[in-house]
């Protein structure tokens, strides 16, 4: 005879009622626990919350990032102005808060720019093979034997200075990245014995690319794209250093290092806090794609 839910014991009650209250996948349970483990992922995880979370909010609460008052220029840190001001009198506070959301944007944009081309030529690589497989690594391993900056410097020069051409530089220097474990992915996907049966059952090359192979290599794109964007955040910030990125008056973390160089001796803080931002942002990008890697490792 059943027993009625009064009768059955508190523990069993509460656990039945918190596993119908998690409405989340045994996996998604398993993948988020096993990434909370490690404490150096929680804390990227926490240091990109924070700067996310900054990016979105600057406007409210800072002051006009482009907004010149010169009679307080080259001010030291103070209650007036916490990171102090540069040589046109703008808040750096401001000024750096304001650029995480350029940074981060620029970051995000160029590893979608090579995310997108680079799978696409992995895979395309990796399941085909034969002749257009080896042409497309071929200029893969071209775009590997250069320099990333050294390209990006390249492509920024010959397309003009300006933040939109340094993502676009960005992203292409990720291509190859992401082909590369894009194709091997899908070589080992290929050789799997559901793709063979759906070969054999009549889908075509489509049908398999986009049921079997895209499901099975999304997990290191996901890992790769998260370290990506700290060093296409990085390289942009590079470009901006160098006078090939974002362009004045435009807040951006390279830019400001670029401003801050003639000052290093006079007044450094102008280069240690935009030069924080950008160590901040990287080390808590690269963490957290480290522990996300871990915790999609299948043991």
């Amino acid at each position: 005879m059943a027993r009625s839910p009064d009768s059955l014991p508190v523990s069993v009650t509460r656990t039945a009622i918190a596993t119908a209250g998690d409405r989340r996948s045994p996996a998604s349970r398993s993948l988020w626990a096993r990434f909370t483990r490690n404490r150096a992922a929680v804390l990227g995880l926490t240091v990109v919350a924070i700067i996310c979370l900054l990016a979105i909010v600057a406007p409210f609460f800072t002051l006009d990032p482009d907004k010149q008052n010169v009679p307080e220029r080259m001010q030291s840190p103070g209650w007036n102005h916490w990171f102090g001001t540069d040589d046109f009198g703008r808040d750096l506070f401001s000024r750096v808060v304001n650029g995480a959301r350029v940074s981060l944007l620029a970051g995000f944009v160029s590893v979608a720019i090579g995310l997108a081309v680079g799978a696409l030529i992995g895979i395309v690589a990796g399941y085909y093979q034969g002749r257009l497989g080896t042409t497309l690594m071929a200029i893969i391993d071209l775009l590997l034997a250069l320099p990333p900056i050294l390209l990006a410097i390249t492509l920024a020069a010959r397309f003009g200075s300006g933040l939109n051409t340094a993502m676009i530089s960005a992203g292409i220097v990720g291509i190859p990245g992401f082909a590369r474990i894009a194709r091997a992915s899908t070589l080992s996907v290929n050789r799997r014995e559901f793709t063979d049966a759906a070969r054999a059952l009549g889908a075509s090359n489509a049908s398999i690319i986009r049921r079997h192979i895209l499901p099975n290599i999304v997990s290191p794109l996901i890992v790769q794209a998260t370290v990506g964007i700290g060093a296409a955040i990085l390289l942009v910030s590079a470009l901006g250093f160098l006078g090939l990125g974002a362009q004045p008056p435009q807040a951006e973390w390279g830019r400001m290092l670029n401003d801050a160089k003639r000052f290093v001796f006079d007044a450094a803080y102008m280069g240690i806090f935009p030069g924080l931002a950008i160590a901040l942002t990287v080390f808590g990008f690269n963490l957290a794609g480290d522990g996300l890697r871990d915790a999609l490792e299948r043991r």
